[in-house]
């Protein structure tokens, strides 16, 4: 990270001018409505009848990603099940502006997936260390010479023996399925990362169906609902492969020694999905509450482009709708109007207010749709969260939040973690329980919740 905040630029800056502005909120806001989206899916259907085509849906994998590894075990499943034409590509690490902290999140890819696999009845080893690069070169040579409808049922065997180390295994495969060379790996990368580059998507583990992008298996059940609508579901009415994961945590309540901490931003639409949600379940649950605010990625210097925007307004909006959450009135306050609700947020807390003021705030730009650049809008979010405006714009512009959210920050990147909504949960002694990045990991802290406290439901 760097660590002097920069101006990104484009839609993206800090402080974009009124008009600028107001022209990319309207854009989000009627993008991602629900009757935009089935439009333009009915569009994909015709276009797709038109050509006379199968239901194509083509899935990126990346083989030293543990999303992509999780994502491998349900591949032939997918193809066996569903009425569609499966294509893998095959991609490597995206290098672009697209991917923050490259490093962090391959770390987090393998404790985070270990940490879910089980629950989807999957399977994934601990994994600390990164993948033998030599090892990633064979197995990305196996799949290489595999080609067509074969290439689905060879990634997961293929993806399992590189994940466990089995190098033997690797030698077999290598000798039943055969090994591209360098070169050709090369050029069948090249392509998959520019086929995944001209779809408008940056990550590994990624599912692509008309027009739509579909995360891993934290999303495979907004495709497989899609692909029931089409009637394309071979075991209609069974299980889900990869079923939405809910919050249980039980029914025992903490006595207050366990802590969950949340790291949010006020311009994070992932933050707007869940806070609400997560505050509910520290509520509901028993446990001491810690909000930890931060700067919004594109204000502390972390870049950003309009591609990775898009998916994540679109990939939010999907999840609202999901949760039964109102969503999508969008008023953007990246910039000034961000940094003038943070220079309340001190005096909210001495007030008893603070998560009071982050939630309203959150509801006012992503669901209301209220302009807080200024006095007029900024005021709605402060009556609304209980607190008297005349009082507050007496703590405008005061200084000393900068230093608390960096503060923030410094503890949520030591954590593993530098994107918002994260997770922090602690025992009774300070020390970490577990430490999770994303609005979709909140089942997982309930849990934990759960196990600690000892609750089998």
């Amino acid at each position: 990270m760097t660590e002097q905040f920069e101006d990104q630029g484009g839609l993206a800056t800090s402080d974009p001018n009124r008009l600028v502005r107001w022209i990319s909120s309207q854009v989000m806001s009627r993008l991602f409505t629900i009757k935009a989206v089935n439009k333009r899916r009915a569009a994909a259907e015709r276009a797709r009848c038109k050509k006379k085509q199968p239901h194509i849906i083509e899935y990126f994998h990346q083989l030293d990603d543990g999303y992509s590894h999780l994502a491998a075990q349900l591949l032939v499943k997918m193809a066996d099940r569903y009425d569609i034409e499966l294509v893998c590509h095959l991609v490597s690490t995206s290098v672009s502006k697209n991917v923050a902290e490259p490093e962090m999140l391959a770390r987090l890819s393998r404790y985070d997936a270990h940490q879910i696999a089980p629950d989807y009845g999957l399977e994934f080893a601990e994994q600390n260390d990164a993948l033998d690069p030599a090892q990633i070169k064979k197995a990305q040579g196996i799949l290489t010479a595999v080609t067509g409808a074969k290439r689905v049922s060879a990634v997961e065997p293929v993806s399992r023996a590189l994940w466990s180390n089995d190098i033997s295994e690797l030698d077999r495969l290598a000798s039943e399925f055969g090994c591209a060379s360098e070169t050709e790996v090369d050029a069948t990368l090249a392509s998959g990362n520019a086929r995944r580059g001209a779809l408008k998507h940056y990550s590994g583990a990624m599912f692509y169906y008309g027009g739509e992008w579909y995360w891993g298996v934290d999303r495979l059940y907004h495709l497989e609902h899609r692909l029931g609508e089409l009637g394309l579901d071979g075991d209609h009415g069974a299980p889900m492969l990869a079923p939405r994961q809910e919050p249980n945590w039980g029914a025992v309540r903490s006595d207050g020694s366990l802590i969950l901490e949340i790291y949010v931003s006020l311009r994070s639409p992932y933050s707007a999905v869940i806070f609400d949600r997560a505050v509910q379940l520290a509520r509901d649950s028993g446990v001491t509450l810690r909000v930890r605010p931060v700067l919004p990625m594109v204000m502390r210097g972390v870049p950003a482009t309009p591609i990775k925007g898009l998916y994540i307004f679109m990939d939010a909006a999907r999840e609202a709708q999901a949760l039964g959450i109102d969503y999508g009135k969008f008023s953007d306050p990246i910039g000034e109007p961000a940094r003038r609700c943070y220079s309340l947020y001190p005096w909210a807390v001495t007030q008893g207010k603070g998560t009071e003021l982050i939630s309203s705030f959150l509801r006012h730009a992503f669901v209301l749709g209220v302009s807080t650049l200024a006095d007029k809008g900024l005021r709605k979010v402060v009556e609304a969260t209980g607190l008297d405006w005349q009082i507050a714009k007496n703590h405008l512009g005061e200084p000393g939040w900068e230093s608390l959210l960096e503060e923030n920050r410094l503890v949520m990147y030591e954590a593993g973690c530098w994107g918002v909504p994260s997770f922090r949960l602690l025992d009774g002694s300070g020390m970490s329980i577990v430490n999770l990045w994303g609005q979709d990991r909140l089942w997982v802290i309930a849990r934990e919740i759960r196990k600690h406290l000892q609750d089998p439901v």
